[in-house]
């Protein structure tokens, strides 16, 4: 009869190659270890040749055993992607078990977390790979099952020759179905400490989100170059990821960074990577960033590195606040704001503010010199828009105004934020209507017309969201905060659809723009 394990035989090789290859196990060719065993190297030949290969020997005093062991095989042999650590070959000879690894030369992220040597670009890159390996586990293709990795950590991270990152150590994992918006699964709670997804510790009730908080401490501990334990004499002695939580709330970042990288950290590039690590520390599941969006902000902290440093940005050694690199900003934006800073005005109605950026976004301070930022409708809304037309009550000199059931896509592209501030989204509006039916329409502020309806999407959400009663501001506007966000330099893809109301005094949408508040 065959065994459900016979699909794996190709992959199986004698004992006595390994033996020949290690010395026997010699502690010579020992190059690390963890929860499965101990990890060494030799030169095995394969098809391709003989190369240099990772050989992990099961201890099974260290509590993992035949379970773990399959449990690699089957995920390595299904699921292959480039920065997923690959697996060639296994063994079993009586109570041996050994698995086959490509060789990661440099070892595992963790040697390297307080080595300066080790660039911030080259961090940046590290996390990008790691956090698509997950990407592909969380949300793969064809057939595959989705993947938690339950044990996601630095030292789970290996690096290649070229410091290319290599998610490894899967036998705590747990498949599920895939294509599904949430997963959840009640399990006994595994890790390692300091990295575990405090709800999953709990309650045993896991999702990929679990995996989502391990990321962020990761990510810490590549920011601030350190493990996310103290320990002394072998005694831990504290675990920082609160502290690194609250340095974050208190605007205290330098207190808590790599000091040997901040002469060539843009300080741009820190904010927006801190504010993604941030956000997978959140208690709420819900509250937390997907992997795909993660890999899109992690790729935009890196972008913002690479250009500054090209155009001869400022470090975070010499820029404490904004952020250095050349986004686009004119010099007579930056003494228009400058001025608003400077201003011992209050500055909290957006009418006191100027505008910047050729006329498309209109800036003002408030009283904690947080930068309001909005964005012209005729920069950002795209689609079914009936007109343009000038409107003597805006702050810009055209808006969009469009009828009933109208739906567009809505583009904002933020530049003048203030940096690791948390921000509501608005859609600024107002209503064209009349109450007479048999007069002329005209422009009425709408404050009597207690609820707009439309609803809303980001590309990154699975559903839409309905709105909520508008609030009428001191200008006379309508406004609709529609989500938060805490990225300076996020780019926002936003659906909005109209659905036409039940009052029939209303006749069209006059849309402004989208506004930024700081909380």
């Amino acid at each position: 009869m065959s065994s459900i394990w016979d699909e794996f035989n190709h992959l199986k090789i004698q004992m006595k190659d390994i033996i020949s290859a290690t010395n026997n196990f010699h502690k010579d060719k020992l190059i690390g270890g963890g929860g499965f065993g101990p990890v060494y190297k030799g030169e095995l030949s394969l098809p391709n040749g003989t190369t240099m290969v990772a050989f992990k020997r099961l201890d099974r005093r260290h509590g993992q055993g035949n379970t773990e062991f399959w449990k690699e095989i089957m995920m390595l042999s299904k699921y292959r992607y480039e920065n997923l650590v690959s697996l060639f070959h296994f063994s079993i000879e009586g109570d041996e078990r050994v698995l086959v690894y490509e060789y990661a030369p440099r070892g595992s992220l963790d040697r390297y977390l307080s080595d300066a040597t080790l660039t911030w670009n080259q961090r940046l890159h590290i996390c990008i790979g790691a956090a698509r390996a997950l990407t592909y586990l969380h949300d793969p293709m064809d057939t595959q099952q989705r993947v938690i990795h339950r044990d996601m950590k630095s030292s789970n991270i290996l690096l290649d020759n070229n410091w290319v990152a290599k998610v490894s150590d899967f036998g705590l994992s747990k498949a599920s179905p895939a294509n599904q918006p949430r997963t959840y699964m009640v399990t006994n709670p595994v890790g390692t400490l300091g990295y575990c997804d405090p709800l999953y510790s709990e309650s045993g009730i896991l999702s990929k989100e679990s995996d989502v908080y391990s990321f962020g401490v990761v990510l810490f501990e590549v920011m601030c170059g350190r493990l996310c334990c103290e320990y002394s004499k072998g005694q831990l002695v504290g675990v920082l990821v609160q502290k690194w939580k609250r340095c974050c709330e208190e605007k205290k970042l330098d207190d808590i960074i790599f000091k040997a990288l901040k002469e060539q950290m843009v300080w741009d590039s820190v904010i927006t990577f801190s504010a993604v690590a941030y956000r997978c520390l959140n208690r709420a599941r819900k509250d937390r960033p997907l992997m795909d969006e993660i890999v899109k902000e992690l790729e935009f902290a890196l972008s913002q590195q690479q250009n500054s440093r090209r155009s001869g940005g400022h470090s975070s050694s010499s820029s404490s606040g904004g952020g250095g690199g050349d986004d686009g900003r004119g010099n007579a934006d930056l003494v228009k704001i400058a001025n608003l800073i400077a201003s011992p005005q209050d500055n909290t109605l957006l009418p006191k503010g100027v505008l910047v950026d050729e006329g498309k976004r209109w800036i003002s301070i408030n009283k904690s010199k947080q930068i309001h930022e909005m964005i012209s409708a005729t920069q950002c809304f795209h689609g079914n828009v009936s007109e343009c037309v000038n409107a003597s009550k805006s702050r810009f000199s055209n808006v969009f105004v469009c009828t009933l059931e109208a739906c567009f896509e809505v583009n904002v592209s933020t530049k003048f934020l203030s940096p690791d501030t948390a921000y509501t989204v608005n859609l600024v509006f107002n209503i064209m209507g009349t109450k007479d039916p048999e007069k002329a329409y005209y422009w009425e502020y709408a404050t009597c017309w207690a609820y707009v309806p439309f609803r809303y999407k980001l590309d990154e959400w699975n559903e839409y969201q309905n709105s909520c009663d508008p609030s009428v501001r001191e200008d006379g506007w309508l406004m609709v905060q529609l989500y938060t966000s805490r990225n300076k330099n996020k780019k926002h893809n936003l659906r909005i659809e109209f659905i036409a109301p039940r009052d029939p005094r209303i006749f069209k949408y006059i849309l402004e723009g989208i506004e930024l508040r700081p909380i």
